[in-house]
């Protein structure tokens, strides 16, 4: 944990676990970047790893300034907003804010003017210590990224580091940074990861579920008009033999008509929690008047944005393992190392797809048009449809114009899945709201494949091949590498 909380600012430690009412930057003067942190009566759920000891959790609350500069002066308390003054800027949670999306959205939405907080557990980087895996791309401390955020734009984000399945924590959370709207990227998101073994899949499930549910309930105590905006994932609904509605679907059945939610039919321990969200989400938006749009996400690629490329502190992870790495960064991956490309199975598996500049967009369309009170928005968040074996073929070319000789081999599938099958997904709701999308094939060659070939020193080819099945799922706990 040292590691992951390692920062220039200075540490002050407490040992109670008493709330605060605001965060640590409103009122410092002598030491703008230093940060509390406070060890919570609750650790977080051990992810047990043969060999390791168990995470403990922190609660960390952190400007972002460079220690050279001051911080600025506070509004004297008889100041007070007049109509002629323009109003406030809408406040955004982004919890996971320090992961692979939520970073790039976080960022995103601070240059677009939101005051934005990222609340996270840092637990990300735990998983790769744990399995002994890395990011292609180096990157900087939660803390550092911040802070050169800070210097580059003057724009503060705050931090909170914390278990939102911890309610204390994430209720004092709500009531410091009283959100206007939460984007929750805050869970375990990989299929693979919770089909290693039982520890893995039970994480997954109680991390996710739970800390979605806790989410909604600090939103009903708290900050009951907040919107939720939901990462959703399109693997919930699985392959079916038709087209697929976006959340929901019109069926008439022995002459009555309904509309209903779309079945669900999910793959993997990891997309059966999506569909358990899903359902607690609209159940609550019905009971309780919750507003919330839930994003079902294809698959995310890429990971440069306009905030990203401002400093090589600001660079986003780029997951290239059989764990985390989805097919499309692991061909990027192989082609530049001089891997064969590896296929699972017949190469069919059709799924949706988008970059991540798209992602950024969706999300900010989703906060500025939100749910009415007790309204459930579902929309298809992805731009294209590809087989595996089309992106191989893509990655192939693209790779060939850059003087790359790329092969390709068959390797048994892992999954327990369609390998070839129909797949037609609506994604309209999104492109209605303003979505500019951008394209695979103008941006697989200039922003993926350069990219793993500047970062090829960095591989380690021991994490390319699929080290997951499914049908081999372990009760006891085990270490994926050697």
């Amino acid at each position: 944990m040292a590691h992951l909380l390692s920062t220039s600012c200075s540490i002050k430690f407490s040992s109670g676990c008493k709330r605060y009412s605001k965060p640590l930057n409103q009122g410092l003067e002598a030491f703008p970047t230093s940060f509390t942190l406070q060890a919570f009566k609750y650790p977080l759920r051990s992810l047990v790893s043969q060999g390791q000891k168990p995470l403990r959790n922190y609660t960390v609350r952190a400007t972002t300034l460079p220690i050279s500069k001051e911080a600025p002066p506070q509004p004297s308390s008889d100041t007070h907003q007049t109509s002629n003054e323009p109003s406030k800027p809408q406040r955004v949670m982004v919890i996971g804010g320090d992961g692979y999306c939520g970073w790039a959205t976080a960022l995103h939405l601070s240059n677009r003017g939101y005051e934005v907080a990222i609340v996270d557990s840092l637990i990300r980087r735990y998983f790769d210590h744990q399995l002994g895996t890395d990011s292609l791309t180096p990157i900087s401390s939660i803390q550092n990224r911040l802070r050169c955020w800070k210097s580059l734009t003057g724009k503060s984000i705050e931090l909170y580091v914390g278990d939102i399945c911890d309610f204390e924590f994430l209720s004092e959370t709500f009531q410091s940074f009283e959100p206007d709207a939460v984007v929750h990227f805050g869970e375990q998101r990989s299929a693979p990861y919770s089909m290693i073994d039982r520890s893995r899949a039970v994480f997954t499930q109680n991390n996710n579920v739970i800390g979605t549910l806790n989410v909604l309930f600090a939103i009903k105590e708290f900050r009951e008009q907040c919107h939720l905006v939901k990462l959703g994932t399109m693997g919930e609904y699985g392959t079916p033999n038709i087209d697929i509605e976006e959340g929901y679907i019109t069926i008439t059945h022995n002459g009555r008509t309904d509309t209903l939610p779309y079945p669900k039919q999910a793959s993997s321990f990891y997309h059966l929690s999506k569909v358990h969200d899903s359902n607690n989400i609209a159940f609550t938006c019905k009971a309780w008047g919750i507003r919330a749009t839930d994003l079902n996400q294809g698959v995310v690629y890429g990971v440069r944005t306009d905030e990203t490329e401002m400093h090589e502190e600001l660079c986003n992870r780029f997951d290239y393992d059989g764990v985390f790495g989805t097919a499309l960064n692991r061909f990027c991956v192989q082609a530049a190392v001089g891997h064969p490309l590896t296929v699972y199975g017949k190469g069919g598996q059709t799924r949706g797809y988008l970059d991540i500049r798209d992602t950024v967009q969706c999300v900010e369309l989703a906060i500025a048009n939100p749910a009415q009170p007790g309204e459930f928005l579902v929309y298809n968040q992805f731009t294209e449809q590809f087989s595996v074996n089309e992106l191989a073929t893509l990655v192939t070319k693209a790779g060939e114009k850059l003087g790359l000789n790329v092969q390709t081999i068959t390797v048994p599938n892992p999954r327990v899945e369609e390998e070839e099958h129909y797949y037609n997904a609506k994604h309209t709701k999104l492109v209605e709201l303003g979505l500019e999308p951008h394209l695979l094939s103008d941006s697989l060659q200039d922003s993926l494949l350069n990219f793993t070939i500047k970062y090829k020193d960095r591989v380690d080819t021991k994490q390319i091949m699929p080290s997951v099945s499914w049908r081999k799922i372990g009760v006891k706990p085990k270490t994926i590498t050697a």
